[in-house]
């Protein structure tokens, strides 16, 4: 697929998405929006794919919005800017709720929408010089739809202190606060991606990924009784899967299996 801010590539069951604007330092516009929908989507649906990768060129992973995207959504009407306020709500969500489990390497700072884009994803692997956080308080805007999925990842009072100063934070804090999973040295960051990725290839049923990943998020906003009634009819209907099925046998008799 041919694209103008961004590169997608497909191999080893592998989708590879890369913010491509290392000159804006991988600032968001509409247009990237869009493509970046077009390139999960295209993950999404493609039967070869297992795993997404979500990366950037250049120094810093994603320093928000585009300065000149940011102008011109001055200028439009309040209609213009629901809907273009949508096309990145559907992004988030699209990631969020993506049938593959999507990785995020971060090498460089991930600001305000950039830090959106590592707070939705399932694994965010990111470099010990990182600088991460949601500074959209400091110019007079507010960081509404990454607010909802924050909330969710680390808890109210973590986001709180998050969103409301506005500050930038190390990725050792953001370890700590349950934002990220993994904090490695620049150079080691992306052998440790990829040892998750061949883990996960090898070592896991897609069918398993995908299963948990969707209990996650649904049982979360479930009362008690209704998470637990969905997790046991969830889990009966795992059982008769043929990945379960084969799974369970292999382990049985002690064969190794490779998904």
């Amino acid at each position: 697929m041919e694209f103008s801010y961004i590169t997608y590539t497909v191999g080893n069951r592998l989708a590879t998405i890369t913010l491509n604007r290392p000159e804006k330092r991988n600032a968001l516009n509409g247009a990237m929006v869009s493509e970046l929908r077009q390139a999960f989507t295209a993950a999404k649906t493609d039967e070869t794919v297992k795993l997404v990768l979500l990366k950037a060129n250049g120094p810093t992973f994603c320093a928000g919005a585009d300065l000149d995207y940011l102008t011109q959504l001055q200028q439009n009407t309040y209609e213009e800017n629901l809907r273009d306020s949508r096309e990145l709500m559907q992004l988030f969500q699209e990631i969020y709720d993506h049938d593959k489990i999507v990785i995020c390497q971060v090498e460089g700072h991930a600001v305000a929408g950039g830090c959106g884009l590592v707070t939705v994803c399932d694994l965010s692997f990111v470099t010990s010089n990182a600088l991460l956080g949601y500074s959209e308080v400091k110019i007079g805007f507010i960081p509404a739809l990454v607010s909802v999925f924050l909330v969710r990842k680390i808890g109210e009072g973590r986001a709180r202190k998050w969103l409301l100063t506005g500050s930038l934070y190390t990725a050792a804090q953001a370890l700590d606060d349950g934002l990220i999973t993994t904090v490695a040295a620049p150079s080691d960051l992306e052998a440790q991606v990829q040892l998750t990725i061949n883990d996960l290839l090898e070592g896991a049923a897609a069918h398993s990924l995908t299963s948990t990943k969707k209990l996650v998020n649904r049982v979360f906003e479930m009362p008690l009784a209704d998470a637990l009634e969905y997790a046991a009819q969830f889990n009966a209907e795992t059982r008769e899967h043929p990945a379960c099925r084969q799974g369970i046998q292999s382990f049985l008799n002690k064969e190794k299996i490779h998904w």
